[in-house]
């Protein structure tokens, strides 16, 4: 089930919200309510996978609380972190693994087809970090396992984040206030979420489809057309997705931290990494990057730990060597800014040089493979023999121009300005809400790309 489709706007969430603020008095009932109707909302799209989910919370659930009483606490961690990298590498690897395998041998039975469970990569890492957090003791051990549980499968942030910590949200599920302000706060940001998504994701998705699937050696003007659609569809798609889930989580009195900051705005790929993502960029810096020693380490450890942390980047999204290189691109600049004085000397160009950075990353990481990334990136830049424009251009420009300007203007914080004048907003949010809600009943094509990581 997915926030932008029929039977979550008309059926679920109005249920849930009837069960939750009439039937549901205490606040054990409602914490209740919440757990039951988030195991169904994963249960929809994923009626086997979810017992999985429910056995691997519980299993976290008691090492960590065992750790939090015994002198072994290091042996109750390692058990807990192992058991879910295991589940990690047998779902999300295992496949990818074997094919590779097979390949380099020629022998293709070793090749294993293991269904991906959707947001695997998103909830194993708020069970890591749970188990992380109470050996720090960044927080204490949750004797109570339907409060791991509801924290672990809460369906806002469920399947693609935000990765949240317990600590953000733990005095919340004890003791949290629902308030119409928030309520309130929470249906305009699913609003706008809503509109990033079916709105303006939707309609970029199609285009980047279209261009890098069914085009074959396309002009250089289309390819840049192609890669400017993907590098706006994940961002909407992602950061649709994320205020959704903030928004959601408002409804019900949960505040979650923000997950994107306008990243195309960003004056340099350090910068870009600051506000794309930040609940991933977080959980790698505290778990990962710091205790491996970050910055108190000689130089060369630090550059071994800052390659560590990309490698894993990109392994994190996917089973593909397109999401590895990807990763390793990003470590690549990272190091050359953090060493260099290049973003200085760069000066006023050096929205340009992010920009250009992280859309041939994003066709790396679109393509199937990273030799489909290079022949692209060539037409790109005409090294293919294409021409440098043609009548499909021409055409594309014609019939997306106004929803591209819309989408170009949306990663800019127009939003702030709106928000200024309350009746342009709620003028602004019925007209969205409206819009969006009728594309939702009359479309079919509704992909998620974060559902796939």
């Amino acid at each position: 089930m997915v926030f932008s489709s029929g039977v979550f706007m008309i059926l679920f969430l109005p249920a849930l919200l009837i069960l939750y603020y009439v039937f549901a008095r205490s606040r054990a009932a409602k914490n209740i309510t919440l757990l039951i109707t988030s195991l169904i909302f994963y249960a929809w799209g994923e009626p086997v996978f979810v017992f999985i989910m429910i056995v691997s919370i519980f299993i976290n659930w008691y090492l960590a609380l065992r750790m939090s009483l015994s002198s072994h606490r290091k042996a109750f961690m390692t058990a807990a972190i192992t058991l879910d990298v295991l589940l990690l590498f047998v779902f999300k690897y295992a496949s990818f693994i074997s094919s590779n395998m097979a390949m380099l041998t020629g022998n293709d039975s070793l090749r294993v087809n293991i269904a991906l469970p959707i947001g695997i990569s998103f909830f194993t890492f708020q069970m890591m970090s749970y188990v992380f957090d109470v050996y720090y003791a960044k927080t204490q051990a949750q004797k109570n396992p339907f409060y791991v549980a509801l924290y672990i499968s809460f369906f806002p942030q469920l399947i693609a984040g935000p990765i949240v910590r317990y600590n953000q949200i733990e005095s919340e599920i004890e003791t949290r206030n629902e308030n119409f302000d928030d309520f309130s706060e929470g249906v305009r940001r699913f609003i706008y979420g809503l509109g990033k998504k079916v709105l303006l994701a939707n309609f970029m998705a199609q285009i980047a489809d279209n261009i890098f699937g069914y085009i074959i050696n396309p002009s250089v003007l289309m390819s840049w057309l192609g890669a400017l659609a993907y590098t706006l569809q994940i961002y909407f798609d992602f950061s649709g997705y994320s205020d959704m889930a903030i928004g959601l989580g408002l409804m019900f009195g949960f505040h979650f931290e923000e997950n994107f900051n306008y990243p195309y705005i960003a004056s340099s790929v350090t910068d870009f990494w600051h506000r794309w993502h930040i609940s991933l960029s977080r959980w790698f810096r505290d778990y990962v990057y710091i205790p491996m020693g970050g910055n108190r380490v000689k130089n060369s450890r630090r550059l071994w730990n800052i390659f560590i942390v990309w490698l894993l980047t990109g392994i994190w999204h996917g089973a593909n060597w397109t999401f590895i290189l990807w990763g390793l691109i990003y470590f690549v600049f990272l190091v050359i800014e953090k060493e260099t004085k290049i973003i200085a000397f760069m000066k006023g160009f050096s929205h340009v040089y992010t920009m250009l950075i992280v859309i041939l990353a994003w066709v790396i990481f679109r393509c199937e493979s990273v030799n489909d990334g290079v022949k692209y990136i060539a037409s790109m830049f005409g090294l293919t023999g294409n021409a440098f424009y043609d009548s499909g251009f021409i055409e594309y420009v014609r019939n997306t121009w106004l929803v591209m300007i819309f989408a170009l203007a949306g990663v800019f914080p127009i939003v702030r300005i709106i928000r200024r004048n309350s009746w342009i907003e709620s003028l602004w949010l019925v007209i969205v809400f409206m819009i969006s809600f009728a594309e939702v009943i009359s479309a079919s094509y509704n992909p998620f790309t974060y559902f796939n990581f």
